[in-house]
C-alpha cells in the first residue's frame, strides 16, 4: 500500500473545541460568552482545551511579531494565558455552579437582609479587558423562602462574573440564579464597577464607573423598601 493510501486511512483528530461545540449545537443550546457550558464538557477535556488554546495563543503572539523563542519573558506566555482564561477569569463558563445548601426559614424571617459589598472580577466581552467592582444584594424573605449561607452569595457571584460579561447582563444573571434558589418576596442586586475598556483604551477615562441594578418582587413594587435598601448600601 502506498504512503498516500496509508495516510488516507489515518483517523483525523477533531479538536476538542469542535467536539464540545457539536454537542452544544446538537442540543440547540446557546453558548454565548457569558453562558455556562459545563454539562457539555466531558472528563479530561478541559486539559485538552487548554492545550488547544495554548497553541492558538502562541499563534496570536507570533502574529503580533513577539519573539517567544529568545525572550525569556514570553516563552511560556501562551500556556499561562490559556490557563488563566480556563481556570480563572473565564472559569464560570466551564465548571458547574458551586454547591449551595438551602435552609428553611425556620425563624420566619421577613425583614430586609443586605449582603455586600462583594468584590467581583470579570472581563468585558467586547475587548476582554478587566471589569472590577462590588455587588450588593438585598433579600426580603418570607416564611417559605429558602436561605443560603453568607459565603454562598460570594461564590455564586464569582461563578457568574468569571465569564466574558457586560455588566448589564451579569447582574440579571446573578439575580435570576438567586431568585430561583431562594424564592424570596423581593430581591435586589446593585453593581458598581470600573471598566478597563474605558480606562485602559478608548477614551481612557480613569474616573468613570458604571452602576446598575435589578429589582424583583417587593423591591420593584415598594418604593420605600427600595429607598431603604439603596440608602443603607450607600453607607
Amino acid at each position: 500500500m502506498s504512503t498516500d493510501s496509508t495516510n488516507l486511512l489515518k483517523p483525523v483528530s477533531v479538536p476538542v473545541s469542535e467536539r464540545i461545540r457539536a454537542r452544544l449545537m446538537a442540543s440547540k443550546t446557546r453558548f454565548h460568552a457569558n453562558d455556562n457550558i459545563a454539562r457539555f464538557i466531558e472528563p479530561g477535556e478541559l486539559d485538552l482545551l487548554m492545550a488547544e488554546v495554548t497553541a492558538k495563543l502562541q499563534g496570536v503572539l507570533e502574529s503580533l511579531v513577539i519573539d517567544t523563542v529568545s525572550d525569556h519573558n514570553t516563552q511560556d506566555t501562551g500556556r499561562r494565558v490559556a490557563k488563566m482564561f480556563i481556570n480563572e477569569v473565564f472559569s464560570g463558563r466551564y465548571v458547574p455552579m458551586p454547591a449551595v445548601t438551602e435552609f428553611p426559614n425556620a425563624s420566619h424571617l421577613n425583614e430586609l437582609m443586605i449582603i455586600g459589598p462583594i468584590t467581583v472580577r470579570s472581563a468585558c466581552s467586547h475587548h476582554l479587558c478587566p471589569i472590577i467592582g462590588k455587588v450588593w444584594i438585598g433579600v426580603m424573605p418570607n416564611e417559605h423562602s429558602n436561605l443560603i449561607g453568607l459565603s454562598k452569595y460570594a461564590r455564586i457571584a464569582e461563578w457568574i462574573m468569571c465569564r466574558p460579561q457586560i455588566q448589564e447582563e451579569a447582574v440579571v444573571q446573578l439575580a435570576d440564579v438567586l431568585q430561583d434558589k431562594m424564592q424570596p418576596d423581593g430581591l435586589a442586586v446593585v453593581m458598581e464597577a470600573d471598566h478597563f475598556c474605558m480606562q485602559w483604551r478608548g477614551v481612557k477615562d480613569m474616573d468613570a464607573k458604571m452602576i446598575n441594578s435589578v429589582m424583583h418582587g417587593s423591591f420593584l413594587k415598594d418604593a420605600a423598601l427600595r429607598r431603604e435598601f439603596l440608602s443603607l448600601i450607600k453607607r
